[in-house]
């Protein structure tokens, strides 16, 4: 049986207002055979669903309608960006301000009566002013509650419909119930009408609230442009981005955006890139450098020839981990989805005991009535759902603002307890750029193996090799005008060096371990090769096979390079330090190397000459004491960066680390992972919060409710402003900015 692909889908859902609606339309899309998750998101209104490719799109969406709701596949990333447009256009203010109208007589009498004047409404007026809001502007209230009802579940509207429904059918019971005594009725018109006024007031201020969550989303695809200037036989011509194609010549004139990821062929200019790297300086592009589409071109005009377009290029790579990150369930909200889905059924039988204990131990119906419709619409459960995604939205968009790509939720809310962080060395904590400084061949004077030739061995075994030590013999290589050969049979020893052939001879060139694995003879020149690594240099040796497989490698010659430790990378120990972070290093690279940037920097325990599968051991060796983040930039970090608890990438690395990677920074500043951690700290700290908050109004409010001390009407606004205060407090971190 062939093996089933899954793959992941986004939904736009309409229809859902609290976290029980949430957790339903969850359930159904956990029952359609093939999926294998679904997260919802309340704030985001979205379903992420992943499932095998033999789940039809119309399964899914089918499963929506029949708990309830509506269901649209955002296909594209422009179906994204105009489902993020329609959620503003959702919820529009004037029901609620018509509703407050209808309310306002009914509004002014109850504030009368309260001051000890006497207000009289006659009661056919009041019936007039509150039916066009509980059936006309309510009319949302009694469609959602009875998609809830069918689907035999609970959610907030039902909670609002059957609350002011009973509010409402026991004041027109009462108008048309003969007078006792003489003596009207007191109607209950204005519990119903202004619940309703000040929930739908309420979503209005939910809606706006909750749109600037998404405000970095959005902020980012503004930088998209909508057209670029391809140069083609000399002739320019303004073209839709979208036919814009891989390897076409763009023209970037002074103050515009860049329109695609590419390669400046001709030019030079300042770019600010500081909405998509959050580097605040413009930073200096001339011919060969990359640029990357969405940044703005200073005063200087490029041509940039283009390597990446549409859903490939930088810009829209960004778009998508942000969306993902805010549309994954942070760790601490399944705890949240467990309390939501018994919290309606409760409720219910919450304002039933306390209808029948009210109506039957004081005989008075209508304040029964009265009791258990509050109890119904204080305990409306959106402050829940909202909780924790509005604050893990606010918290990665800010974040992307400056440089930090946040992935997933669970990397935010772990990355606050680290108790230990490791870094790599080269490309990490240095600037990962080394030279070569030292070339010493073998051979005698004579021999026709001088250094040049040995060079050139060397850069044609490495011409194709992406590691920084090889780039820099190639450099050197380059620098000196050497021709290179072409190299063969090329095999990548992991962590140790690499094996190939140049003009017929078989080479190995790498480091101290693999030339004692293979057996070669390097007595002469250990105690020279020893001082430039206690120097902090970092040593690769070149050696030839033998013709007869019993002789060990002849050694021709080794290399040392040098590798400067990045301006700010004392400043990110310094912090983590202060914050009582512990900080190791982990370097596949030599002892003295990896003992001298440890003892500048301040590091306490460092590992040498680790091997990629052994930094992953090393990683897990150090979860024994708590939470570990490993930051790296190569290929050979995956291992440890899927290994952590969190994994940190520099944007400068390669795909691989970013892909197994939690975070990703996108610029190779270690002092960013301080900030990582700040802004980890203080959305979690908002999560906490505003699930206090969002419990706090209920565990207080039923209760008081119950007992009678609430009115309807202050339960309504309790209700409304849990909602608000829980957004509102989200938006708190927007103000946050790496310190």
């Amino acid at each position: 049986m062939a093996n089933q692909v899954n793959n992941e889908r986004t939904f736009a859902i309409n229809g859902m207002t609290c976290a029980s609606c949430a957790s339903r339309v969850e359930k159904a899309l956990l029952k359609v055979p093939g999926v294998t998750s679904a997260e919802i998101n309340l704030a985001l209104e979205t379903a992420q669903v992943t499932a095998t490719d033999k789940v039809m799109t119309q399964q899914l969406v089918d499963a929506v309608v029949a708990a309830g709701y509506q269901a649209q596949l955002l296909s594209a990333e422009q179906d994204r960006v105009e489902h993020l447009a329609d959620k503003d256009k959702q919820h529009l203010w004037w029901p609620s301000a018509l509703a407050a109208l209808f309310s306002m007589p009914l509004v002014i009498a109850m504030v009368a009566q309260w001051l000890g004047w006497q207000v009289a409404i006659p009661g056919w007026l009041q019936w007039l002013l509150a039916t066009p809001v509980q059936f006309w502007l309510g009319w949302r209230f009694y469609q959602a509650g009875w998609h809830a009802l069918k689907a035999r579940a609970g959610n907030m509207d039902l909670l609002v419909a059957i609350g002011t429904s009973a509010a409402y059918g026991l004041s027109v019971y009462l108008l048309f119930t003969p007078s006792h005594g003489g003596a009207l009725h007191h109607l209950y018109f204005e519990s119903s009408t202004i619940v309703i006024t000040l929930v739908l007031f309420g979503k209005w201020l939910e809606s706006r609230a909750k749109s600037q969550t998404t405000q970095a989303i959005r902020a980012l695809n503004t930088l998209r442009p909508e057209f670029a200037t391809v140069v083609s036989n000399g002739q320019t011509q303004q073209v839709a981005i979208a036919t814009v194609k891989v390897g076409d010549v763009v023209l970037v004139r002074p103050g515009e955006r860049i329109a695609v990821d590419g390669n400046v062929e001709q030019g030079d200019s300042q770019v600010d890139e500081s909405l998509i790297t959050g580097e605040s300086l413009p930073v200096a592009k001339n011919m060969g450098d990359k640029v990357t589409g969405g940044a703005m071109n200073g005063e200087g005009v490029l041509y940039v020839k283009t390597t990446a377009v549409g859903a490939e290029t930088v810009l829209a790579r960004i778009v998508r981990l942000v969306e993902s990150a805010q549309a994954k369930k942070a760790p601490i909200q399944r705890l949240v989805d467990k309390v939501s889905a018994v919290f309606v059924p409760i409720v219910m039988a919450i304002a039933a005991l306390t209808l029948l204990v009210w109506g039957f131990y004081n005989g008075n119906w209508e304040a029964a009535i009265i009791n258990a419709v509050t109890v119904l619409v204080i305990a409306c459960p959106c402050a829940l759902g909202l909780a924790t995604p509005t604050a893990i939205m606010v918290g990665t968009g800010v974040a992307a603002q400056h440089g930090i790509l946040i992935k997933d939720a669970e990397a935010l809310e772990l990355a606050h307890a680290l108790k230990t962080v490791a870094f790599d060395k080269t490309g990490t904590l240095t600037e990962g750029h080394p030279k070569l400084l030292v070339l010493r061949s073998t051979a005698k004077e004579g021999d026709a193996l001088d250094s040049d030739q040995l060079l050139m061995l060397a850069a044609s075994l490495q011409a194709s090799s992406e590691h920084p030590l090889a780039k820099a013999v190639t450099d050197a290589a380059k620098a000196k005008g050497i021709t290179l050969q072409l190299a063969q049979g090329l095999q990548a020893l992991a962590g140790k060096g690499v094996v190939g052939e140049v003009g017929g001879q078989k080479l190995y060139i790498g480091s101290t371990r693999l030339m004692t694995e293979l057996k070669v003879n390097l007595a002469k020149y250990k105690e020279d090769a020893l001082l430039l690594e206690q120097s902090g240099q970092s040593v690769s040796w070149i050696a030839q096979a033998r013709v007869l497989d019993n002789f060990a490698p002849k050694l021709l010659g080794f290399f040392s390079f040098g590798d400067s430790i990045k301006p700010t990378a004392q400043q990110a120990i310094t912090a983590l330090s202060k914050a009582g972070i512990k900080t190791v290093l982990i370097s596949g690279d030599n002892q003295g190397s990896a003992a001298n940037v440890a003892h500048q920097l301040g590091i306490s325990q460092y590992f040498a000459q680790v091997l990629p599968d052994e930094k992953a051991s090393i990683v897990a060796q150090l979860k024994q004491d708590g939470l570990v983040a490993m930051v790296g930039d190569g290929l050979n970090d995956a291992p440890a960066l899927a290994m952590a608890d969190v994994g940190v990438a520099m944007s400068s690395g390669t795909d691989v680390a970013m892909h197994t990677s939690g975070i990703t920074l996108m610029r190779g500043d270690p002092a960013l992972i301080a900030h990582a951690i700040d802004i980890s700290k203080r959305s979690y700290q908002k999560i906490r919060q505003n699930l206090f908050w969002a419990f706090i109004y209920n565990v207080v409010g039923i209760p008081l409710a119950a007992m009678g001390i609430l009115s309807p009407v202050l339960a309504g606004a309790a209700m409304a402003l849990s909602s608000v205060s829980v957004i509102s407090n989200a938006l708190l971190l927007k103000l946050w900015r790496p310190t």
